[in-house]
């Protein structure tokens, strides 16, 4: 599956859009946010879908854009809530311009994003509009879900995985389905598509807390320990929890119920206490789960081995990333 083609078509359409009109202090943060990188694995879902479903992606590529300025409107706005200074190595958008700057340019992107839709049909573009909106809501709700898990001390493992399925699975499975919708191929083509996303989005994720704590610093992109120093209740730390002793407990609660000058003592003796409790092998364990329970839905495609060889090859792609 040649992912680099569907990047470069996707990009060739984004820079063919003119994102800088007045008043200019609206619209180049959105040129800014929508210029700084990243894989654009999402816009990618939607072409790779749409060329298998109906071999014509290019047909796919509005729907694709509307998925990258939500994501890119989602990155502003978190920025905003997490105050960060810094987004793929360059200045957030609140921190580059002012915070009212930063809250209107994502408004302005949010609904840019729904205007994408009105190049198709009137019954595609329902479609594309109503899955569109169910999984912008659930994006807001895993966002919510994630800052009160903060401040809560009774978050269970299962409580941590609906919110990473709504805060990042359900826009991994829509940007597919989207691809599907535009195709206009079968209903249950279009969902067992989904599925495949919604799976494997939760084994990405799930990578992502791995590597986080014992991923190559070199490979990895972010600072390793970046959820144990922000005390983020993942899986690695919620499993440790319930399988250490209680002295072990304490002495983790303890770690993460604190925020500290200096952090690499915390991270080492965080990621010990993991080790000690087979942590990595678990959620090893877990991510193949999820991946396996990806692939399976490939099985029930009506598409060619051709094309469910593709999909598998790109799952295996993105869960073999940098570990």
């Amino acid at each position: 599956m040649d992912i680099l083609h569907y990047q470069q078509q996707f990009l060739g359409y984004l820079e063919s859009k003119n994102w800088i009109k007045e008043p200019k202090n609206l619209y180049e943060p959105v040129d800014y946010i929508l210029q700084l990188g990243g894989k654009r694995i999402r816009p990618v879902l939607t072409l790779m879908a749409a060329d298998i479903f109906s071999k014509d992606y290019q047909k796919a590529l509005p729907a694709a854009l509307a998925v990258e300025v939500f994501h890119n409107f989602t990155l502003v706005h978190d920025d905003i809530m997490d105050d960060a200074p810094l987004r793929r190595g360059k200045a957030t958008v609140h921190e580059k311009w002012d915070l009212n700057t930063g809250i209107l340019s994502g408004d302005a992107m949010l609904i840019l994003a729904y205007k994408y839709f009105e190049d198709y049909e009137p019954i595609v573009f329902q479609k594309l509009a109503k899955l569109f909106s169910k999984t912008a809501l659930e994006v807001c709700d895993g966002q919510q879900l994630d800052v009160d898990f903060e401040t809560r001390d009774d978050v269970t493992i299962d409580a941590y995985m609906n919110m990473i399925r709504l805060k990042t699975s359900v826009l991994v499975a829509a940007a597919l389905k989207m691809g599907a919708i535009v195709s206009e191929t079968s209903e249950e083509n279009a969902n067992l598509i989904y599925d495949f996303g919604l799976n494997l989005g939760l084994a990405f994720q799930l990578q992502d807390d791995y590597l986080d704590a014992f991923g190559d610093p070199e490979t990895f992109g972010k600072q390793i320990g970046g959820d144990i120093i922000e005390n983020k209740k993942t899986y690695l730390y919620l499993k440790a929890l319930e399988l250490s002793d209680e002295e072990t407990s304490q002495k983790l609660k303890f770690f993460y119920q604190n925020k500290f000058s200096e952090n690499n003592s915390k991270i080492e003796e965080v990621k010990r206490i993991f080790e000690i409790n087979d942590i990595p092998l678990l959620i090893s364990q877990e991510i193949r789960t999820f991946t396996d329970k990806a692939f399976d839905n490939l099985d029930k495609m009506n598409i060619t081995k051709e094309n469910k060889d593709k999909l598998r090859s790109f799952g295996t792609w993105l869960m073999n990333r940098i570990v």
